[in-house]
């Protein structure tokens, strides 16, 4: 089953009420839209479940993310966002206090220069490099 939980208390604030979220979810996602196409929200009780088509395994992954790091948000369920098998080994990884992208491409990749890799992987979650914040969840390539 495709379940993805996150911090329901953090993240970006869209809406006020359940009755909104579906529609300023779906518009978040597609304005930077990761390569996903008919793409359906339906929230309640804090679980967003996304259906549509996804071009890539990336783009499931990446709108996923987008979903679940918007405050109110707690899981996100996605067996019917369809996509093709992954051929990148991917890990999530949750932003605890004090981390920093340099500080987690130096312990996922031995190496902090590659903090790049790892805010690319996420250009849709995360704006800026230097502005995470604690509780976020981001996806780590590993291949």
């Amino acid at each position: 089953m495709g379940l993805l939980s996150f911090v329901k208390s953090i993240g970006e604030k869209l809406f006020h009420s359940e009755e909104d979220a579906p529609e300023k979810i779906t518009n978040y996602i597609e304005k930077d839209n990761p390569g996903v196409s008919n793409l359906k929200v339906e929230v309640k009780d804090g679980v967003a479940t996304l259906s549509g088509e996804a071009e890539s395994a990336e783009a499931r992954e990446k709108a996923v993310l987008m979903a679940g790091n918007i405050e109110g948000i707690e899981e996100v369920k996605f067996d019917n966002l369809n996509a093709p098998a992954s051929e990148v080994k991917v890990e999530y990884y949750e932003i605890v206090a004090g981390d920093t992208l340099y500080g987690i491409a130096k312990k996922f990749y031995g190496d902090g220069n590659m903090y790049m890799k790892i805010f690319e992987a996420n250009r849709e979650v995360i704006k800026d490099p230097d502005k995470i914040y604690v509780g976020q969840k981001i996806r780590i390539p590993l291949d």
